[in-house]
């Protein structure tokens, strides 16, 4: 039994083992958008971006992983059971990363990115596909310098070390692993199945989604049961299924048929889901920090941190889904362009004329994704009709 995928042979396109290891990043979801809300602060809105990033790279690297390998294979369900384990570390040192548990994420994002990609080379061994992995483990060997050296070192010089480590990480696929002796590697060397890619990036959008309506479920329990806070609640929740409706009612089928279709699948692997998932995921954290402000304090004047989370969350995802179109479709989307200047105007005179409740920003932010949603399903029905 070969640990490589046969890209061509039927079947499912994500295994069952592949949603348990998800698992693991509902939690780290959870901790990222707590960490932010706890520290509403520039700082802080920094560090969880940071996080987010690291967080997001250990689990899309796990995704190509299962691409090419078969995660029923018994060597790769250790190893993603053993990623769980790593992932569970990282994910609970989040709120100490940049303290007391520094060392814990360094050590846990370390071990998932290496030992990973130890396996995968091991499982494509007299492959093609060897090589790019190769590559991938000389890049990730660099940046584990500067990711334990920083926890170690402690301070300003741990966060200008685990910069430098995460652009080491971030900047490699972009210029294609250059390794010495092997030499780079194209997006055409990265045959992945499109299918797959696409549904895995759709099932952390899920993931993502899903942990902010646990966050308005929660906020609601604990909050003032009175009318104010129940229609706060109803609008937040609105709002992530307008965020589902935008992304998934049309959007998410015809890209994973283009990434299917594709003759460079790795190409818009990389461009489309690794890189350009991520204001998304980034939106929908914030998203989910401004609805716990909202439905907490759904009425009086909004305080600018909670101007900036209910309508900068939505704004970011629209962008990030905007990119996404453009690289997939070739074509720049204007609502979403006019969705995202409508939200910012909105947030400028929230912020300069502070009268507006937050339970207005949020309905407004409805609106504008829904808006969004309805063109998307008008103008597509149009193009139906006139093919």
């Amino acid at each position: 039994m070969r640990a490589i995928r046969n890209h061509g042979a039927e079947g499912p396109r994500v295994a069952p083992f592949e949603l348990f290891f998800d698992l693991v990043f509902v939690f780290a979801v959870t901790q990222l958008s707590h960490l932010l809300l706890a520290h509403l602060t520039v700082g802080g809105a920094a560090q969880a971006l940071f996080l987010t990033l690291a967080v997001w790279w250990a689990w899309m690297y796990t995704t190509w992983t299962t691409n090419y390998c078969d995660p029923n294979h018994p060597v790769i369900r250790i190893m993603l059971g053993g990623l769980m384990l790593a992932s569970l570390i990282m994910a609970a040192s989040v709120p100490e990363a940049f303290g007391d548990r520094a060392m814990w994420f360094a050590l846990a994002y370390v071990a998932i990115q290496v030992g990973r990609t130890a396996v995968v080379i091991w499982a494509t061994a007299g492959a093609d596909l060897q090589k790019v992995f190769i590559g991938v483990g000389f890049w990730f060997l660099i940046s584990a310098v500067f990711w334990i050296t920083g926890a170690w070192l402690g301070g300003s010089l741990q966060v200008v070390l685990w910069i430098i480590a995460l652009l080491l990480d971030y900047g490699a696929p972009m210029i294609g692993f250059p390794t010495p002796v092997i030499g780079r590697t194209s997006t055409h060397d990265w045959q992945i199945n499109g299918a797959h890619m696409a549904e895995r990036c759709q099932l952390f959008i899920i993931i993502a989604l899903g942990e902010s309506i646990l966050v308005t479920g929660a906020t609601l329990a604990g909050a003032k049961p009175d009318a104010l806070t129940l229609a706060a609640f109803t609008i937040c929740l609105l709002g992530s299924v307008a965020m589902w409706w935008v992304y998934f009612d049309l959007t998410a089928d015809l890209a994973a048929e283009r990434i299917e279709s594709s003759d460079d699948p790795g190409r818009l692997g990389r461009s489309a889901y690794t890189y350009a998932h991520i204001p998304m995921v980034l939106g929908i954290i914030v998203s989910a920090v401004g609805d716990e402000l909202v439905i907490a304090h759904p009425g009086g004047r909004a305080e600018v941190a909670t101007v900036l989370m209910a309508l900068g969350g939505p704004a970011l995802y629209l962008a990030g889904h905007t990119w996404f179109k453009y690289i997939v479709f070739g074509t720049p989307s204007v609502p979403r362009l006019a969705a995202i200047g409508a939200l910012c105007v909105f947030a400028v005179l929230a912020i300069l004329v502070p009268v507006v409740p937050p339970l207005l920003l949020s309905t407004g932010s409805l609106v504008i994704l829904i808006v969004v949603a309805i063109w998307d399903t008008r103008h597509y029905r149009r193009l139906q009709m006139t093919a």
